[in-house]
């Protein structure tokens, strides 16, 4: 996980399909969610704002699901650590409640 101007970095675990040579990331800013998976030639990306964030924890490892706040499919990635998942779901609300302070700050009353 890395942590740079308000953005977290999570790597899949290498251990679990498909991430052997190049596990899936996923980045979580404020603007948006990336999904990024590395391939040998490029990588492929998926970007969206998010509407609500499920995990599904087994032993090791956990599934996330990410759903856009516009009605696209939804980001799925597979072999994240439980702390990961969670701190991915975490972060997202965090960012999801600054995001709406923002928005509609707190009036102070007038007495």
């Amino acid at each position: 996980m890395n942590k740079l101007h308000n953005t977290e970095v999570f790597s899949a675990s290498r251990w679990t399909s498909g991430n052997l040579f190049f596990p899936t990331r996923i980045e979580v800013s404020p603007e948006r969610v990336l999904r990024i998976k590395p391939r040998l030639f490029g990588q492929t990306e998926e970007s969206i704002k998010v509407a609500s964030v499920q995990i599904s924890t087994g032993m090791m490892w956990s599934n996330i699901r990410i759903d856009s706040a516009g009605g696209t499919n939804p980001i799925l990635s597979h072999g994240h650590s439980k702390d990961d998942a969670r701190r991915i779901r975490e972060f997202i609300e965090e960012l999801q409640a600054e995001s709406r302070t923002a928005v509609y700050p707190e009036t102070s009353s007038l007495s």
